[in-house]
């Protein structure tokens, strides 16, 4: 028996794992990959975007703690300026030493990882889940646990427990597409740069940013990409710009280009199929980028994905549902639990095209840990991108910082649950859930909190 049980170890659910083993809870991680870190370390996603609101580093606590920890081995340059423009703060990190660090952390503080282990079937009795039966080597296997937490990204404990779930679009049910990214060695940054010094009248907005950050993050060269279209390259989805990120690694970048629209990835045959066609799009794209995009013509493929990246499936009906408004307004809760600044990024479901709502200058939203709990189940906390979020709302809160701040909040709410003895998981003590992970170095600004009546979160 188990005091707490995570399945998913991306960033949300390794956070949340070392949050609650820190405050002594046996607790244990399942993952289907042979490492951690999810999107990160699994689909070539990078960098992470945004630590910061302005110059003020608002995610900090054990998500933050990673990253210094990767510094000090010299693998991250750290939190550096987004020379794309679009945000404030980029943080380039090596994916080899990511799976590691975060190994090291869950074992320092006395975690269990269960690899190569996948869910198969939850079993609910009187609003409580009392078991889980997982696949692996050994077939299956049931565990059993007091709390268990959702980090699987696509809601799988969630919706597999009886949680009410939503996707996509409120209209059409339609999610964003997804990337399979691909990462390159031997990109001439420089010659990058001269490109766009050389055409002014097409960079002239973001010429002042290029040398000001130690790595390169830039998006643009539409002109490239009509071009090598009417030239017959780039015939399927692939997004209107080139989008690059330097990683930590000087002339190695990650490619987020390819749009795979119409998929789901709660779908096994629809995730199949997103996945080859993923594969087709990167090989398109690497047959324009040496004859079109500067920098690229010695450049070498070191891999793509190893799996699509995934932006938006299921999302809970939580106590609360975030709405954009909320977090171009800044609503303030008072449960909140993290806060965030990356801008509302809906990439459009169409495959090209999109949205962008950016929150005033140095502002910054907050999300409440009733957006984390849910009506049906009483022992049951989701964290990551699948929380309970509209659409819109969900194409802000869904990047990796944002949801290792919320994968905090949610394994130190479930040590909270057992050990205070709740009936429920919406009934542990918020004020002491907040200064917990306020102790954890974590951020939390509650001076603008107008209600404090927390059953008014539970209507």
């Amino acid at each position: 028996m188990y005091d707490i049980i995570i399945v998913g170890g991306g960033i949300s659910g390794s956070i949340a794992a070392i949050a609650a083993s820190r405050k002594g809870s046996k607790t244990l991680l399942i993952e289907k990959n042979a490492y951690l870190g999810g999107a990160l370390t699994a689909a070539g996603v990078g960098p992470m975007m945004t630590f910061h609101a302005g110059r003020k580093l608002i995610i900090k606590g054990i998500t933050n703690e990673l990253i210094q920890r990767l510094v000090v081995k010299g693998k991250s340059p750290g939190h550096i300026l987004d020379t794309t423009g679009y945000t404030y703060s980029v943080t380039p990190f090596e994916a080899e030493s990511m799976k590691v660090e975060l190994e090291n952390m869950i074992y320092e503080a006395g975690g269990e990882i269960l690899y190569h282990t996948m869910l198969a079937s939850v079993k609910v009795e009187n609003q409580k889940i009392t078991s889980i039966t997982i696949c692996n080597k050994e077939g299956l296997t049931t565990v059993e646990g007091l709390c268990f937490i959702d980090a699987t990204g696509d809601g799988d404990l969630s919706a597999w427990a009886g949680v009410q779930c939503f996707k996509g679009r409120e209209e059409d049910s339609i999610t964003q597409p997804m990337t399979l990214n691909v990462k390159m060695n031997h990109v001439n940054i420089e010659q990058i740069k001269e490109y766009m010094r050389d055409h002014p009248e097409i960079y002239e907005d973001r010429l002042e940013l290029l040398d000001k950050s130690p790595r390169l993050s830039i998006g643009g060269f539409r002109e490239l990409v009509d071009k090598g279209k009417a030239h017959g390259f780039l015939p399927h989805n692939i997004k209107g710009s080139i989008l690059l990120f330097e990683t930590d690694k000087p002339g190695e970048v990650i490619l987020n280009c390819t749009r795979i629209a119409g998929r789901d990835s709660t779908d096994p045959i629809s995730l199949s199929l997103a996945e080859s066609e993923g594969r087709r799009e990167v090989e398109e794209l690497l047959e324009f980028l040496p004859k079109y995009m500067p920098g690229f013509k010695e450049a070498r493929v070191m891999y793509s994905g190893p799996s699509i990246g995934v932006r938006s499936s299921r999302q809970i009906k939580g106590h609360y549902t975030i709405e954009a408004e909320d977090l171009v307004m800044s609503k303030t809760f008072v449960d909140t639990i993290a806060h965030s600044a990356y801008p509302i990024d809906i990439h459009s479901s169409e495959g090209t095209g999109g949205e962008t709502i950016k929150m005033p200058a140095g502002s910054y939203y907050n999300i409440p840990f009733s957006s984390m709990t849910n009506p049906v189940v009483d022992n049951l906390i989701t964290v990551g991108r699948c929380i309970s979020a509209t659409f819109k709302a969900q194409g802000a809160i869904r990047v990796s910082p944002t949801a290792g701040a919320i994968g905090h909040a949610g394994g130190i709410g479930a040590w909270l649950y057992v050990e205070e003895g709740r009936n429920s998981v919406k009934e542990i003590n918020i004020k002491r859930l907040q200064k917990v992970i306020e102790e954890q170095d974590a951020y939390i600004n509650l001076n603008e909190v107008i209600d404090d009546k927390l059953e008014v979160l539970y209507e």
